[in-house]
């Protein structure tokens, strides 16, 4: 009976083993069909996803856009410390192992079926291809595809570029993916900077990154963090990456408090947007390449000079305003942009107050009229093009023409007769007094006389676009009615100051992803006025400032520039420079609520009649700044190559005919500091100015067919004349 019933049993026995045998092997021809089926996909586009870093000269990051703030660094710029960290804390065969953790891998499928949680040992290869290859969703289908990708894996990447991906695609919390943005967020470093115990705190956060954030833990998680951090480094001695002598001095590194991610607000917005305007009409990186992220964009601006240019605005306008007292003032906005004319580079910007107050950048803004501030333009087109008058005389900085307010200009079949400020009558005056004092009359028939094409086209080679509109508008283009922005006329400006030779500002100095530079353009340009011309019209702008409507922008450098205020006095401008630095600065009237152009008159004075001039506000902001930012520089003059122009010292004379002098008037010596700053309480006016007429009492030299006194000296001439101005005409 006994034989008997041993059969049956070894009969069950043996259809067990077989089919567990079948089983077995069904699996492995369902593994092995899997394994063929099964290719290496490709990255998912969560995993390449890059933020783009926006960083100002010094390197201080200001912004991050995306929405995954990844920066990818190469496994090199990883110090070996922190890499061998994170092979401690998570995987420490990671090294020699088949790239699975077979084990790990059973606990995961057994806690997910069973409810008990997603968690399961994985190797750094699975976790590498679950974050580079795979979504995140906890399936048994997704950990068998984890399992054959990552046999994979093994056999066809690198150990090192397996570390590279891991390292790059670990979630850290704080809203950061991959090690340098953790760096950043946790220790405000680069990850190249990364200590061996910062690493090995980093390497903690992996396993679970929310509760071991040491800012924001409870007392139990904070014990729990410290304890892995712990385990980390006691690992790393075990494999032999520390010495017991390194781990007891090692001292746990308290992580920085969570900021948040730098945004588009403020005036980092203004910034941020115009470097990508600027790369995507260049063609130098495309919006939609952009876009893909992972470049690091370096700009040109100087923190110092931007919180300068900031620190004007508010004393020179904002802190002047008063909203609840004089409703109106809400209407004013200002605008300003400064270059470096040797490089090219903008080295501040100031747009408006920011997103989300205000969104439009008043630096690139164009739809405000130029006004005066287009007439150094205009003395250039005669220079470069040796424009005559209507006698035939070539036209310099000595010309002489009529500065009667109104009168009618002759040469266009258009009738002009633009009035002065005030309807001023200066009488016969030199090209450099009219510039001076900003006397329309003069250069309205300045610009018939040299052809307003060529004006046009002068305006175009400096650095105007030539869709401007109103550029080619008839003979009104002589009192700068096209609209510009501050960064466009910024650019003619430093043109002059570069000696003709044309700057384009710019904004990106450097653009960097994964280690390769993006190709960018020299804003520096090719000559495109002679330099004589360039000289000859910085001398000219010289007595703005020296004798002029901007005397306001002294320095204790050298300065040139040019005032301007448009019809109904809806912009203001001062726009000037000196050796060293070039700054536009526009002040224009936007209704608050229907953002219409409005007049800026009486804004910040109790006077609801005073006037905004480009001498006033503008110009005490343009030297506020550059007294600033030029403070630890010596003071330079300008190196010009020019007989004409007030910068230019006249040469003696025993006897001078007015109908060709040589000059308007010597350079007088800049102040050792700017002209002190109004208080609040009371609006900008310029300082009062020796060298000019007041209105309605025209001075100058007499009518061409007035001879000087024989052994009258040209200096001694100008000396008389300046002896009897006792005002100045507003621009």
């Amino acid at each position: 009976m006994e034989r008997q019933g041993g059969k049956p049993r070894r009969r069950i026995l043996r259809w067990v083993l077989g089919g567990v045998f079948l089983i077995v092997l069904a699996g492995m021809g369902a593994f092995l069909a899997l394994y063929y089926s099964v290719n290496i996909p490709d990255a998912n586009s969560a995993a390449t996803a890059q933020a783009n870093i926006y960083q100002l000269s010094n390197g201080q990051v200001i912004a991050r856009t995306g929405q995954i703030n990844r920066q990818k660094v190469e496994l090199d710029q990883v110090p070996l410390p922190v890499q061998h960290a994170f092979v401690a804390a998570e995987n420490k065969t990671f090294y020699t192992d088949s790239g699975v953790d077979l084990k790990g891998m059973a606990r995961g499928v057994y806690n997910t079926l069973s409810g008990k949680g997603t968690q399961g040992g994985s190797t750094i290869t699975q976790q590498y291809v679950k974050n580079y290859y795979l979504e995140q969703n906890q399936t048994v289908s997704r950990k068998a595809k984890e399992l054959i990708i990552s046999l994979k894996v093994d056999q066809d990447v690198s150990k090192s570029q397996i570390l590279d991906g891991y390292l790059n695609t670990c979630y850290f919390g704080r809203g950061a993916y991959g090690i340098q943005a953790a760096a950043q967020a946790y220790y405000g470093i680069d990850a190249g900077k990364l200590t061996v115990e910062q690493g090995a705190y980093l390497a903690a956060l992996v396993q679970a990154p929310s509760e071991y954030d040491m800012a924001v833990a409870d007392p139990t998680e904070k014990q729990l963090a410290l304890a892995r951090w712990h385990y980390v480094l006691n690992n790393m001695v075990g494999m032999k990456w520390l010495t017991p002598q390194a781990l007891a001095k090692a001292t746990f590194q308290q992580p920085i408090k969570p900021k948040p991610a730098p945004g588009l607000t403020g005036q980092n917005s203004y910034l941020v947007t115009l470097a990508q305007d600027e790369l995507n009409a260049s063609g130098e990186l495309p919006t939609a390449q952009l876009a893909a992220g992972g470049y690091t964009v370096t700009l040109s601006i100087d923190p110092a000079k931007q919180k300068d240019l900031l620190a004007a605005v508010k004393t020179q306008v904002t802190d002047r305003l008063n909203t609840k007292l004089r409703p109106k003032d809400a209407n004013a906005q200002v605008g300003a942009a400064s270059v470096d004319p040797s490089t090219g580079y903008i080295v501040a910007l100031y747009g408006g107050v920011g997103p989300p107050q205000h969104y439009e950048p008043n630096e690139t803004r164009a739809d405000y009229q130029v006004a005066s501030t287009f007439k150094p333009v205009e003395l250039a087109s005669a220079l470069e093009n040796k424009a005559t008058d209507q006698a035939g005389q070539p036209i310099t900085a000595n010309t002489v023409y009529s500065g009667k307010s109104g009168r009618p200009v002759v040469g266009t079949s258009v009738p002009f007769a633009p009035p002065n400020e005030d309807g001023a009558n200066y009488g016969d005056i030199t090209v450099q007094k009219a510039m001076d004092d900003s006397v329309n009359s003069v250069f309205a028939q300045l610009a018939v006389d040299v052809g307003l094409d060529k004006v046009a086209n002068t305006a175009v080679s400096l650095g105007m676009p030539a869709d401007t509109p109103d550029l080619r508008e008839g003979p009104a283009i002589a009192l700068g009615t096209m609209g510009a922005s501050p960064l466009t006329m910024a650019g003619i400006y430093a043109t002059f100051d570069n000696h003709g030779v044309k700057v384009t500002p710019t904004i990106v100095k450097s653009v960097v992803r994964a280690g390769q530079k993006v190709a960018l353009k020299n804003p520096i340009g090719s000559q495109v006025i002679s330099r004589d011309t360039a000289d000859s019209v910085t001398s000219v702008l010289t007595g703005v400032v020296n004798s002029g409507t901007g005397t306001a922008a002294r320095q204790p450098s050298q300065v040139a520039g040019k005032t301007g205020t448009s019809d109904n006095n809806k912009s203001a401008w001062f726009t000037g420079y000196t050796p060293d630095l070039v700054t536009s600065v526009g002040m224009f009237g936007q209704d608050a609520k229907t953002n219409a152009q409005v007049p800026l008159t009486g804004t910040g004075s109790p006077d609801p009649q005073f006037r905004v001039n480009g001498g006033g506000y503008p110009a005490q902001i343009w030297g506020q700044y550059t007294h600033a930012a030029l403070e630890s520089r010596p003071p330079r003059k300008f190196d010009l190559e020019t007989d004409q122009g007030d910068a230019v010292a006249p040469p003696p004379s025993p006897s001078v005919s007015v109908s060709a002098p040589a000059s308007s008037a010597p350079p007088s010596t800049p102040p050792s500091s700017p002209p002190p700053s109004l208080p609040p309480s009371s609006p900008p006016v310029s300082p009062p100015v020796s060298g000019s007429p007041p209105p309605g009492q025209p001075t100058g030299p007499p009518s061409p067919s007035t001879s000087l006194s024989p052994g009258t000296t040209q200096p001694q001439y100008r000396q008389a004349q300046r002896a009897t101005r006792s005002g100045s005409a507003t621009p």
